[in-house]
């Protein structure tokens, strides 16, 4: 059974840096794409940061250039630098794999940046 574990959220004030960290165990195959969704409540889960199983990687406009994404293709780990974090910033991050058609999910870690 694949299983997503992400590590890394917590509280930060505005201006400062959190390490997003995912790993999939169970898995016996590379991802197609994997990466980091958000979702605050009320709102639709949207896409922060992805990368391809090419090295390809895509960043949401919000997050663009404050936001570094790494990932290990061979490893199924996905890491997110996030810098100058913003309140807008505030929601729970899920890790997101998708890989053989379908997409697994991590169960989320909380980001609160606040002061």
């Amino acid at each position: 059974q694949v299983q997503l574990v992400e590590s890394g959220g917590g509280l930060v004030q505005p201006g400062g840096s959190l390490r997003l960290s995912c790993a999939a165990s169970g898995v016996a195959f590379s991802f197609d794409a994997m990466g980091w969704y958000r979702q605050t409540p009320g709102k639709e889960r949207e896409w922060a940061a992805l990368i391809t199983s090419g090295g390809t990687i895509n960043y949401a406009n919000a997050v663009k250039g404050r936001f570094t994404l790494a990932g290990d293709n061979g490893k199924n780990t996905v890491n997110l630098q996030m810098n100058s974090l913003k309140p807008e910033d505030t929601a729970v991050y899920y890790c997101m794999m998708a890989a053989h058609g379908s997409m697994y999910w991590g169960k989320g870690t909380l980001v609160t940046v606040s002061s």
